[in-house]
């Protein structure tokens, strides 16, 4: 039996959407995955190009590109808006199989990151007032008393601050791989022409 027929990514495969393959691999990984099927690493470099990797959720999607929301007074904001560069890899342990983005990121228009922060539990609004995300923290109490502050403030709604809001991943590359056996695994890497066209190629393990 053949290597293609064993594995879930298969030679026609090159001739679909990325964005197909995408989504049906995500909506897969919501019917299999224990905790977070939208859990991505996130990867971004600072200006002596030493790179830092942390998990963040993705939120929304389309052909677009993937986006995630986060502070923008972060370490990972920081160094996002210098480089104007980001890459990601969704990995889903029940399924065995992994997806890799590299692009360009951009933070999304403010009534975009309004219409999420709204959607919000209340508790994870005002802590995104309270949280000097990313600086230094004497005690755990000093960000419970900011959160006390701010939930006394907010007495109806809770506004988004200026702070805080999305990131578009506008991907360049989109790599699916899947696990084979004797680790002789499929890995199919697509990207775009001059003309915007998605073009694949399956690569070696």
């Amino acid at each position: 039996m053949s290597q293609d027929t064993q594995s879930p990514l298969h030679a026609d495969s090159l001739t679909h959407s990325p964005f197909e393959l995408f989504h049906d691999w995500f909506e897969e990984a919501k019917k299999t995955e224990i905790n977070d099927p939208d859990a991505m690493a996130l990867a971004s470099v600072d200006a002596n190009g030493q790179p830092s990797v942390r998990v963040v959720l993705l939120k929304e999607w389309s052909e677009e590109g993937f986006v995630f929301y986060t502070n923008y007074e972060s370490r990972k904001a920081g160094e996002l808006l210098a480089s104007g560069k980001a890459a990601f890899t969704m990995h889903w342990k029940s399924l065995r199989r992994q997806v890799r983005v590299v692009g360009s990121v951009e933070q999304v228009p403010a009534a975009q990151s309004d219409a999420y922060f709204a959607s919000r539990h209340r508790g994870s609004r005002v802590g995104a007032w309270a949280s000097q995300q990313s600086q230094p923290l004497a005690t755990r109490q000093i960000l419970a008393d900011r959160v006390a502050e701010f939930d006394a403030k907010f007495t109806d709604d809770v506004p988004r601050p200026a702070h805080w809001g999305g990131f578009l991943i506008r991907p360049a590359e989109i790599e699916f791989w899947a696990d084979g056996a004797f680790r002789l695994h499929d890995r199919f890497r697509f990207t775009q022409d001059g003309q915007g066209a998605w073009q694949a190629a399956r690569l070696y393990p």
